[in-house]
């Protein structure tokens, strides 16, 4: 049996298509949100609205969330990516025409729109591509395009918001988008895709409805401990530069991103042989753990010393957990129900994220300054270990 585990293959030409479009359109959302919140005070926003500036973006790809988890399974996969792919691309392009700050909000909200649908649908094709019998270890590589573009993203935006301005990162985007949609566009999934079968998840669907036409139920419990560790996760890339400035740690912050990739690209691998092995809990519980940690030292105790724990920390965090329990929920759903259980996940991640900068950012103030963002978010990231022990308590 070992042997035949071992003869799937993971690295084919469907897995590099998939893992290219996931790595470029994830290279747009972080390259932008570590630096669109920068942008948004040199318009002239408070903190506040400069967290929305960036949670919104999140917030847009919610709303699409919630309608393609039926979309894909009605549409289809294919036809859902290329639409909203060239959503997300377009309105890359539209940055260039931004002039205030209210201008700046509906760009955000249009281009997470196109995004939302984008992430979900590559996720749902990738489900099907990758090994089923290797499938922790298989998504694991999968899930290292989020992991090279969290390390990439801020670091490339930051370095040409420094030396060429925003419209540096903005054509960065465009051209990031471009690729992800060139990718997908060659992805063949048209034995699977139900877009190609609408007869058959007609008939499929039609023992579902109310809330069940756009969560999977039993996906919520692992979504819900998982937004709240990526709350987390969002105080880090919305504030990291404003944060780094005010405790004369820029130049150790700009280093965060890189160990925090280095430390998952080494991690992601081992922990998803660990979790097909050893189940879900050992991987989940250390990541929560090991995140709150890494936040309360940069609140408490900032330094040179901290900043690359805590790097650590949120790679085993939300890092290993965004690959981790999206592996779970996939896993634990039928076929013609798992890009509604994408959805569920993402749904719930989006939310915190892109109401999280916002809320986040109400508690900067001139005397206390960007540490209670990360204090705070060390509290709510220990809040979801008790969702994860009820979540995770059978089967494992």
């Amino acid at each position: 049996m070992n042997a035949n585990v071992n003869d799937e293959k993971i690295f084919t030409k469907p897995f590099f298509l998939v893992f290219g479009a996931l790595l470029f359109s994830a290279l747009v959302m972080y390259a932008l949100m570590s630096t669109v919140t920068e942008y948004a005070t040199a318009l002239g926003s408070s903190a506040t609205i400069a967290g929305l500036v960036s949670g919104l973006y999140i917030f847009g790809g919610l709303c699409s969330r919630i309608y393609s988890g039926n979309a894909l399974e009605k549409v289809g996969w294919k036809k859902i990516a290329l639409v909203f792919m060239s959503i997300h691309f377009l309105s890359c392009l539209l940055y260039f025409v931004v002039s205030d700050v209210t201008l700046l909000l509906a760009v955000r909200f249009i281009h997470g729109i196109g995004f939302g649908a984008t992430a979900n649908a590559i996720v749902t094709i990738a489900s099907d591509v990758l090994p089923k019998k290797r499938f922790g270890e298989a998504f694991g590589y999968f899930m290292l395009g989020t992991t090279i573009a969290v390390g990439l993203g801020p670091y490339i935006s930051g370095f040409l918001y420094d030396c060429v301005g925003p419209y540096g990162c903005f054509g960065a985007a465009s051209v990031f988008s471009a690729l992800a949609l060139i990718f997908i566009y060659f992805v063949d999934v048209s034995a699977h895709d139900p877009g190609n079968n609408p007869e058959k998840v007609k008939k499929e669907d039609d023992g579902y409805s109310g809330i069940e036409k756009v969560f999977e139920i039993k996906a919520i419990p692992v979504s819900l401990f998982t937004a709240l560790t990526s709350l987390g996760y969002v105080s880090i890339l919305s504030f990291y530069r404003l944060y780094a400035v005010e405790v004369n740690l820029t130049t150790a912050f700009s280093w965060f991103f890189i160990i925090y990739s280095v430390v998952l690209v080494l991690s992601r691998p081992i922990a998803g042989k660990i979790q097909d092995r050893h189940g879900d809990r050992i991987i989940c519980f250390t990541g929560i753990i090991a995140q709150s940690v890494g936040l309360f030292l940069i609140a408490v105790y900032p330094s040179t010393l901290t900043v690359i724990v805590c790097a650590v920390c949120a790679a085993l965090g939300f890092g290993t957990l965004n690959s981790a329990c999206t592996t779970i929920v996939t896993r634990n759903s039928s076929e013609h129900r798992r890009s509604y259980a994408v959805s569920t996940f993402f749904i719930f991640c989006d939310a915190t994220m892109g109401f999280g900068p916002a809320l986040l950012g109400s508690f900067v103030s001139a005397t206390s300054g960007y540490a209670p963002v990360y204090l705070i978010s060390s509290f709510i990231t220990i809040l979801a270990l008790p969702i994860a022990v009820y979540a995770l308590r059978k089967g494992n």
